[in-house]
């Protein structure tokens, strides 16, 4: 199919990002393409554009990242489900030129698989690629942008030998002029506080919410999701680790003070945070706003350089802006976590426009959860387990996760109202008779405890199958989270109860001289973990996404193997096929 003759001059970037930095990746290109004197460039998030549209275009960049064991994010899903319809010929994208860019961490097995599938898929489907698909890795000193600079570059150069036109001015992409600034894209209209105490909806939370998110440049192509599904109170927030031990996991108990929620287990909640109320005050004294007002943002049809005062400082951000200080500015910013506001204080000569800081400053991000209850056991409430995150920088700073430590903070005898969405995860709920293996180490047990309540419900009514669950902690005494809760259901008829066939089975690591984990548990049970399988039991592996998953498949294979007398690449066949059926699950964050 031919594309338009306004597709001749345009560059579509397109974005499919789980945390923000492919949103950031591909805004970075469409600056560039900008500079470059581009006619028209449209960076879109991809579930906003309709891929049906896709054989009009003529130059298309895509930037997507690869989440947990190889996965796609979501937004990413509804676009690959089209590219995969069969009746989808060799030349349907025929005359589309195309670039892929992928972040990942080649820490993991499936590192940018995502960006790969995509790639042979468009290559498949007849779209000619403009250069080699382009592999962001965290591992790398620089992050993505050690792989995206060098990409980047080729991308230009070969568009601009191809169809010239299409980046007229090329060499204020290469030799960008630090000294000219265009207009700033947003407008920020100011009110006074007399206007903001009769305007009766910022007393509506849902609503500010949803009105201050499209406001937003980053956020202004997402049409769903703005507002909040549900404003939830906490009512409970209790430590399940000990007083000294070096981790803090809460466990959260949230309910709709107004009306009942609707969810099922595997489910996940995203939560909005909030920002402590003395970083905002920070912000508005070193923006110098005036803190009784409000404010609006609307869309107008290297920045802090250009505003730098003290020539030291337009020194530094000058080399930050440029390729020479890529590896120093990741050190400096994404490496110490660094806020805007300290970054801000490091240049204190910047006098930035606040319409140029409003439109370069992401919006808060949401933080996903897996659910930790059964609807059925917990109708109007939800709960969550959540490590309280921390860390030290390089430079040993000391660095708290912005929403874990929000909830930590929040007193279940006040108010607090929190922005909540509902949203499936990737652990479909499993039929009452199908048998099920868990494997939920530290926090990865999280959804397993709604799975195991939830059956719990179940077996009151009807018949259910057994359960082997396979818990991991550290040590017994500091970080045994819901032990008692365990128990209860491992003891008597309960639903872990190995009266009923069922099994509850736990690894401490650091009780005895040689660590102990999950894999090494599953191992042991290998004669009933086979039997559960061969009776057509689901696996369902959730927690931290660095080596447990591969260690956990590893020790299922080897166990396939020792009872079966198959080889290991029938072992890893067999479970495939079972991923392929639907009886396979993982879900693991980092």
């Amino acid at each position: 199919m031919a594309a338009t003759p306004a597709a001749d001059s345009r560059l579509l970037v397109i974005y499919a990002s789980e945390t923000g930095n492919a949103m950031d990746a591909a805004e970075r290109v469409g600056r560039q393409a900008e500079r470059g004197g581009c006619p028209a460039v449209d960076v879109l998030p991809m579930d906003s554009f309709d891929p049906s549209c896709l054989p009009s275009e003529r130059f298309v960049v895509f930037v997507v990242s690869t989440t947990g064991q190889g996965d796609p994010p979501d937004s990413m899903k509804g676009f690959w489900r089209y590219l995969l319809k069969k009746n989808l010929g060799a030349r349907w994208l025929e005359g589309v030129r195309y670039a892929v860019f992928g972040l990942g961490d080649s820490g993991y097995q499936k590192y940018n698989f995502a960006a790969k599938k995509l790639d042979k898929r468009l290559l498949h489907l007849g779209a000619e690629p403009i250069i080699q698909v382009g592999l962001g890795d965290d591992q790398h000193p620089s992050g993505y942008e050690g792989a995206l600079d060098p990409w980047l570059l080729s991308l230009w150069e070969s568009l601009n030998q191809t169809t010239p036109s299409l980046l007229p001015r090329m060499y204020d992409i290469i030799n960008p002029d630090l000294s000219v600034l265009g207009d700033a894209k947003v407008e920020v209209i100011y009110h006074s506080s007399d206007k903001a105490q009769q305007d009766s909806n910022l007393l509506d939370f849902k609503n500010l919410i949803q009105r201050a998110r499209s406001m937003s440049p980053s956020l202004q192509f997402y049409n769903n999701d703005k507002e909040p599904h549900y404003m939830l109170q906490m009512v409970s927030n209790r430590c399940l680790t000990k007083e000294n031990s070096d981790r803090d996991v809460r466990h959260f108990e949230l309910e709709n003070p107004s009306s009942g929620i609707t969810y099922q287990v595997g489910d996940a909640l995203e939560i909005l945070p909030s920002q402590s109320p003395s970083a905002v005050d920070s912000f508005i004294e070193r923006c110098k706003l005036d803190p009784d007002c409000y404010i609006t943002v609307r869309a107008k049809d290297r920045v802090m350089s250009f505003f730098a005062t003290a020539e030291h400082e337009k020194e530094k951000l000058q080399y930050f802006a440029s390729p020479e200080g890529r590896d120093d500015l990741y050190q400096y910013n994404q490496k110490e976590g660094r806020t805007i506001l300290e970054v801000l204080d490091d240049f204190p000569s910047v006098q930035m426009p606040f319409e140029w800081l409003v439109q370069l400053t992401p919006p808060l991000k949401k933080r996903a959860f897996s659910i930790s209850s059964s609807p059925l056991a917990k109708p109007n409430q939800i709960h969550l387990t959540v490590s309280i995150v921390s860390w030290r920088t390089p430079f040993k700073r000391m660095r708290r996760g912005l929403c874990s430590s929000w909830l930590a903070g929040l007193n279940p005898n006040e108010e607090n109202l929190i922005p909540c969405w509902v949203h499936h995860g990737s652990l479909p709920p499993p039929h009452p008779s199908t048998p099920l293996i868990l494997i939920g180490p530290g926090t990865g047990c999280a959804p397993f405890c709604a799975f195991v309540a939830e059956r719990a419900a179940q077996s009151t009514s009807e018949a259910t199958a057994p359960i082997l669950f396979f818990f991991g902690c550290r040590n017994q005494e500091n970080d045994f989270l819901y032990k008692d809760f365990w128990y209860a259901h491992a003891h008597d008829q309960g639903v872990l109860s190995s009266k009923n066939g069922s099994g509850f089975f736990v690894a401490f690591s650091r009780d005895q001289p040689q660590k102990v984990y999950v894999q090494h548990r599953i191992r042991e049970q290998s004669a009933r973990v086979w039997n559960l399988l061969k009776s057509g039991a689901a696996i369902y592996i959730a927690g931290s996404s660095t080596k447990m998953p591969a260690d956990v498949t590893a020790a299922l294979e080897e166990v396939i193997c020792q009872e079966t007398g198959c080889s290991e690449e029938e072992a890893s066949i067999w479970l495939r096929k079972l991923e392929r059926n639907g009886k396979f699950h993982t879900e693991t964050w980092s």
